[in-house]
């Protein structure tokens, strides 16, 4: 019988023979298809403060279909500060958050502190500025000596304030500081009602333009350009979570990576795509904001040597020392506390051309 089977299978024509041949290959191959399919790893995602063009590269990463294609179905939201992103994270309800590294800092020097770890850094310098009206006779940061700095409460920049006052020789007893709210921060210097205010360099100085007030008359004290040595914003995870889904942590790292190199190539699109998720969001402020970033926080030298979301844990280190110029440790973290380097890629993919 199955003699027969092969003489009749022979004399078919070869067009007849190749279409049988495909028809029986076919459920093979959607077999095949299904059992490799790899279900979706869901991750909760918090931002520590409401969205901005900063935030773009998680945007593009999600819009591109980056996470999709490291099977991860990532949903966004949003924390009133560090310190709630931070406790989201530690008791599990988000599995990844962007919060402040620093703030990561004095959260691990906690007794009962669950070992949350950074994985990525964003920014690889930190935004705390200070931003001040040349026609307040304000140049450098040595000018805020007899000066008015409007402060919003929990403000982080302040945290460093007394590390960068040291190493610059400002006394600190001639600086007066106005404790505002963060609503009003730019409103008051626009106004003229203080010489400074305390923030971050992608925010206020641009809203500020955007208010009116000319960019000649604006100076940006950046902290990192007196000494500072602090890293940014950095993506933090749940412990159990990392430890059970590596590979979801790195599929989530490298998506982000893409983002980033995405955002660098298309700013305007980038600035777009985080413009749609605000209300009344302005496209144009944040294309200003966004390059404000880029070109301070993210692209840095040190980035541009080793590539992005890394650490130099000697730096990390010297971050930390300045960090208890005004904060008092139980037990003082050491860099490996804060960064664990095993989720990131190799260099190669890490480099920004």
């Amino acid at each position: 019988m199955s003699g027969f089977k092969t003489i009749a299978l022979r004399g078919l024509p070869a067009l007849v023979l190749a279409l049988a041949i495909s028809l029986a290959a076919l459920p093979a191959r959607e077999v095949t298809a299904g059992e490799t399919a790899a279900p979706s790893t869901a991750i909760h995602f918090t931002f520590d403060r409401p969205i901005d063009a900063s935030m773009a590269p998680f945007f593009l990463a999600a819009k591109d279909g980056g996470f999709g294609t490291e099977h991860l179905n990532v949903s966004f939201n949003s924390a009133a500060g560090s310190p709630e992103a931070l406790a989201r994270v530690a008791k599990g309800d988000s599995e990844l958050a962007l919060v402040d590294i620093n703030e990561l800092i004095r959260f691990r020097d906690k007794d009962d502190a669950v070992p949350v770890k950074a994985v990525f850094v964003l920014f690889n310098r930190a935004p705390y500025a200070i931003v001040a009206r040349r026609s307040r006779g304000i140049h450098v940061l040595s000018d805020l000596d007899g000066k008015t700095v409007g402060v919003a409460d929990s403000d982080l920049s302040m945290r460093l304030w007394p590390a960068l006052a040291q190493q610059n020789g400002i006394n600190t007893s001639h600086v007066k500081f106005h404790k505002i709210s963060a609503a009003v921060r730019e409103p008051i210097l626009s106004a003229g009602q203080v010489d400074a205010v305390a923030g971050f360099n992608h925010l206020s100085a641009v809203n500020l333009r955007d208010r009116g007030v000319p960019g000649s008359d604006l100076v940006v004290l950046r902290f990192a350009d007196y000494g500072c040595e602090a890293y940014g914003f950095a993506v933090v995870a749940n412990p159990a979570f990392a430890a059970a889904k590596p590979d979801a942590v790195k599929g989530f790292v490298r998506a982000l990576i893409a983002g980033i190199h995405a955002t660098v190539r298309e700013p305007a699109r980038a600035a777009d795509e985080a413009a749609s998720r605000i209300d009344d969001g302005d496209r144009g402020l944040e294309l200003e904001r966004l390059r404000t970033v880029l070109a301070d926080n993210i692209l840095t030298d040190e980035v541009r040597r080793n590539g992005l979301g890394g650490i130099d844990p000697a730096r990390l280190e010297r971050s930390i020392d300045q960090i208890a110029q005004d904060f008092k440790f139980r037990k003082r973290p050491a860099a490996a506390d804060i960064f664990d380097d095993r989720f990131l890629p190799p260099v190669a993919s890490r480099l920004v051309n």
